[in-house]
């Protein structure tokens, strides 16, 4: 086994009786199941892992988790596989694993782009916003230099090969966070006999009881890490409660939604994961009630040179000492600002290293502290504060001065070697998803931090993350929180007892806060950092305020402070409060940025889920999908269902395929699958006026049992959707609406009638879903109607046109409507979704006698356009009005207002030069024009730019007509009636063509095709 300097030789939490073989920037190591890629380089002596973004300076493990700001590195070769910006405390090593750091040249220790810290002086904060965007520069040029300069990784070039899933679940109470507090609300919740799900990130429950020295701390009478394993296995040994490992709360929403992303098997070798089991998994959780139990964030200390590798927070430290056994340096010095840091310095030295000293801000110690220290032989300087740092690659040493009561440095400089400085400003509550979910934050002047106020959510936090940092205290809070909301969500619940606490650790008391600890220098030579992974200096925060970006949020932006992949987690309250020094104001009245999702980087396969490559967009599909499926169907995408296109039988040619269709559509009997179009149920007594106010046309006179077509404008005037409303009964309608357009026609409908027409008791409810339509088509199609349902006639005779039924097919109630979209004779029966796949079974049995076809989309799009029907979206493009159309006829000017009334009078849209929905006919009719295709007045196109009068919007051949059609938009094109123009063709010469009316089975009829 390959010797590893800084391993202890006993403790922690990994498994020594194996050895994990793994690389580092084309190095060798080993280390232990149990480890993170931190844990096990800094077994090996290595701190520095990575270079800043901005300077390339070099950076070290700071954290000991998801707090780790610049810790980052690339993970695998495989092009498919690489995983960029991973921070090494939080990937668990496997064997086999690569690790590279990230956008350096030639190297990590020698990198050519840390040239950029030579000439830091001309690289201020706004430095590319007031270089690139002058007229002497383009962004546009240098941005991918920049790009490549900056410090991030590179993402993956090939298709990603691994499985990810989605799911949703409603639990009563969502525990997020397995730390005490969170332990303790989870065994409340779930003794009650709560649906509960508890969310961890890390491999292991317990928290910060994994950083805690076993020798010195007992719950319940177990070391701290045994009572946090018996808790979770009482717990997964529930029926009821869910455990969720390796899993974190990245976004916190409205009415208790949670998001949440599991690492199922990114710890193990891709050739290692188990093929049922996906790599990542992300939760929609719909809670009852929540917990939160996020624990706390250790805050920096912001003091001259304190970015060098080497300096670590106190806190890390002790979880490397005791959860991983690695001593994360051999002379170590503490810097602080509170009591918990001296507990850091005592394990430290307990674990093996020699502590060279503690530094701390404050003059009034607590005595027992300065006893302990003293019995330890550990130098103590009060009322001082660490003003430098040196070394290069790893901090070896650090220049002590002692500080003022004015908060200035004074008296010597004191030199001390260390190859580790831990430094602690004190603990933070971890708010970010508290204030994800619109909870207000109150400011705690002796902490000099934000915790939670008001809650706008059915939640309640516990333990650290409410403020609360004593063990014992933790595991109350916890108990009480988790039964409450157990009570809360109707279960009911007591508080249960929480285990005694033998030793516990001590507090960290007042701890004296300092935005920026003074270190004796010029100003333009401090060089003290707030943001590790963005390199923002303290310097840069000023010059934002000082020109003018007074604002937290403007200040974050000018200078990206907090706007790197950690969101600032240990620098964003260190930025607030300098920002409230530079503004002379207390830090509660500059505020807070706003915490947005995710609270820490989620992979956009695991957002995707299953939808990935040919699925990347989600699809819905209707009940007689496998029908169509199983029978040669081709398929296209319409908003987000699959639609049939084309029904290829024995191998024809898809064009053959659409031909046949159109014709047994015409000539004898067809069928369609229309579930997809939009179906919007409208109730009240308020809702003949309410379609009055959508549709240009009159809805006060239509009868039930009559169905009626409608067109409905934005407010600019222009047509934005149409469909058939059937009327129910006087109080109730059944409107339809485009495929595409439903949701966003059903959004448009609320968005009125909850804003503008408050008054109108009208209700709406999306039953898309709720009704299968098969729509039958040709002349036969009455017989099977006929033959197959019952309690109707629907002969042509006395079924009249847009006019509706209720019927039964064998007992099944269903609605028989007589429209068409074709122009043939046509009838839809809607019938409940369940029996969709059983409805087009029988249709099909029934209409065998009368050589029944199915038939798709394409052809419905070529029988509607015999008809001169217009489909939205395609001959409109958000810049159609209904005259423009020709469709004068639908909008009445009897009735009151309607949406877009108003703009169809501007002298705009009224000018009679706009283009016009026209048909046109080619002289050779076997030419199918390119939809698209301009069209032109002369046969010879012009020098460019060529004038256009407008463009095909639908083109087709007609087997109906034996010849193609096409529709087109043309410049007052109603007036052109009749008169010859051409459309332009890539490489060849402009196409004559003749311009008719739209309806081109009549045109047939009167003999003009």
């Amino acid at each position: 086994m390959t010797a590893q300097p800084f391993r202890r030789p006993s403790g922690g939490l990994i498994d020594r009786s194996r050895v994990v073989r793994f690389r580092f920037d084309g190095r060798d190591f080993t280390g232990h199941p149990g480890d993170t890629l931190a844990s096990a380089l800094l077994a090996n002596g290595e701190h520095m892992v990575a270079r800043g973004f901005k300077y390339h300076r070099p950076r070290g493990i700071f954290g000991a988790g998801s707090e780790d700001p610049a810790a980052l590195v690339q993970i695998g070769r495989d092009a498919a596989r690489t995983d960029p910006n991973t921070r090494v405390t939080e990937q668990e090593i496997y064997d086999g694993l690569q690790a590279t750091a990230q956008n350096v040249w030639p190297s990590l220790k020698f990198d050519v782009g840390s040239l950029n810290d030579w000439v830091s002086a001309f690289l201020p904060a706004g430095f590319y916003y007031k270089t690139f965007m002058g007229p002497l520069g383009s962004w546009m040029a240098f941005e991918p230099f920049i790009r490549r300069a900056a410090g991030m990784g590179r993402a993956p070039s090939l298709p990603d090969p691994d499985a990810y899933e989605k799911a949703n679940r409603h639990c009563d109470v969502l525990v997020v966070g397995g730390g005490p507090a969170g332990l303790m609300a989870a065994l409340a919740a779930g003794r009650a006999g709560a649906r509960v799900i508890l969310a961890e990130e890390t491999a292991a429950l317990g928290g910060r009881l994994r950083s805690l020295d076993p020798d010195k701390v007992h719950i319940g009478g177990k070391a701290p890490t045994a009572w946090a394993d018996d808790v979770r296995a009482e717990l997964e040994g529930m029926d009821d409660v869910t455990v969720l490992a390796r899993t974190a709360a990245f976004g916190y929403y409205a009415q208790n939604f949670v998001g949440l992303w599991e690492r199922v098997s990114d710890h193990l070798a891709p050739h290692d994961r188990p093929e049922n089991l996906p790599r990542q998994r992300v939760w929609r959780v719909r809670a009852k009630e929540v917990v939160l139990a996020t624990g706390a964030v250790e805050r920096p200390l912001v003091f001259h040179e304190n970015d060098r590798p080497g300096v670590m927070l106190a806190g890390a430290a002790r979880t490397f000492v005791h959860r991983y056994g690695v001593l994360p340096g051999k002379r170590v010095l503490v810097f602080a600002n509170n009591d918990s840091a001296w507990e850091a310095a005592f394990d430290l030295q307990a674990a093996g290293a020699r502590v060279t000293g503690i530094v701390d801000l404050r003059r009034d110690i607590d005595g027992s502290l300065l006893s302990a220290a003293a019995e330890r032989g550990i130098a103590i300087h009060p009322g001082a504060a660490v003003v430098g740092t040196s070394g290069n690659h790893r901090v070896s040493g650090a220049t002590v001065r002692r500080m003022s009561g004015a908060d200035r440095v004074e008296g010597p400089v004191t030199s001390i070697e260390c190859d580790l400085l831990a430094v602690s400003g004190g603990w933070m509550p971890n708010i970010a998803l508290f204030s994800q979910s619109r909870g207000k934050l109150l400011f705690d002047e002796d902490l000099g931090a934000f915790r939670p106020g008001q809650s706008w959510q059915r939640e309640r936090t516990a333990g650290s993350a409410a403020a609360t940092f004593d063990l014992e205290g933790c595991l109350k809070e916890g108990a009480k929180a988790g039964a409450e909301a157990a009570t809360k969500a109707g279960v009911a619940a007591r508080t249960i007892r929480a285990p005694k606490v033998e030793g516990g650790e001590r507090p960290q008391g007042s701890p004296r806060v300092m935005a920026e600890i003074p270190s004796g220098r010029p100003k333009h030579k401090v060089r003290a950092w707030i943001d590790l992974q963005d390199d923002v200096t303290t310097k840069d925060l000023k010059l934002a305020v000082a020109e003018g970006y007074d604002s937290i949020e403007h200040a974050k932006r000018y200078t990206t402070s907090g706007m790197g992949t950690d969101q600032g987690k240990v620098a964003n309250m260190n930025a607030f409060a300098l920002v409230a020094d530079a503004l002379k104001k207390p830090a509660w009245q500059v505020g807070t940025t706003t915490y947005r999702q995710p609270w820490k980087p989620v992979t956009f396969a695991a957002l995707a889920g299953q939808h990935v490559g040919a699925h990347f967009h989600p699809r819905r599909t209707t009940p007689m999908h496998d029908w169509h499926r199983a029978n040669e169907a081709v398929f296209e995408p319409v908003g987000d269902w699959l639609r049939a296109r084309a029904y290829m039988r024995d191998g024809e040619r898809f064009d053959d395929a659409v031909q046949r269709e159109s014709l047994a559509a015409r000539q004898q009997v067809a069928v369609l699958d229309a579930s997809t179009l939009g179906k919007i149920d409208i109730r009240g007594k308020d809702a003949r006026t309410f379609l009055n106010l959508v549709y240009t046309n009159a809805w006060s006179k239509l009868a039930p049992g009559k169905a009626r077509y409608g067109l409905m404008l934005g407010e600019d005037g222009m047509v934005m959707d149409d469909g058939v409303t059937a009327c129910i009964a006087d109080d109730h309608f059944h409107m339809t609406t485009t495929t595409g357009g439903a949701a966003r026609v059903l959004t448009w409908l609320e968005d009125y009638l909850q804003t503008e027409w408050r008054d109108l008791e009208v209700y709406l409810t999306t039953v898309t879903e709720q009704w299968a339509v098969a729509s039958l088509s040709g002349p036969d199609s009455w017989r099977v109607v006929a033959d197959l349902c019952e309690g109707i006639d629907p002969d042509p005779e006395t079924f009249e046109f847009m006019n509706f039924s209720e019927a039964t097919i064998e007992g099944v109630p269903v609605r028989v409507f007589r429209i068409s979209f074709t122009g043939a004779l046509a009838y839809e029966i809607n019938i409940a979704a369940d029996y969709g796949l059983w409805l087009w079974n029988k249709l099909m049995e029934a209409g065998r006698k009368y050589a029944i076809q199915p038939y798709g989309t394409e052809a419905m799009h070529l029988l509607r356009a015999e008809k001169g029907f217009i489909i939205v979206g395609q001959e409109t493009d958000g810049t159609v009005t209904p005259g423009d159309l020709r469709m004068d006829w639908i909008v009445s000017k009897a009735k009151g207002d309607f949406i877009g009334k108003r703009s169809l009078s501007r002298s705009d849209t009224a000018r009679t030069d706009r283009k016009q929905l026209v048909g046109l006919l080619t002289d050779d009719s076997r030419l199918v024009l390119d939809e698209g295709a301009h069209i032109i007045a002369t046969g010879t196109e012009a020098a460019a730019p060529v004038p256009m009068l407008g463009h095909v919007t639908s083109s087709y051949m007609s087997p109906t007509l034996g010849r193609s059609i096409a529709l087109a938009m043309v410049k007052s094109g109603g007036a052109r009636i009749g008169e010859r123009l051409w459309v332009s063709r890539k490489g060849g010469a402009p196409i004559p063509v003749k311009v008719t009316e739209t309806d081109f089975l009549k045109l047939r009829e009167d003999g003009d095709v």
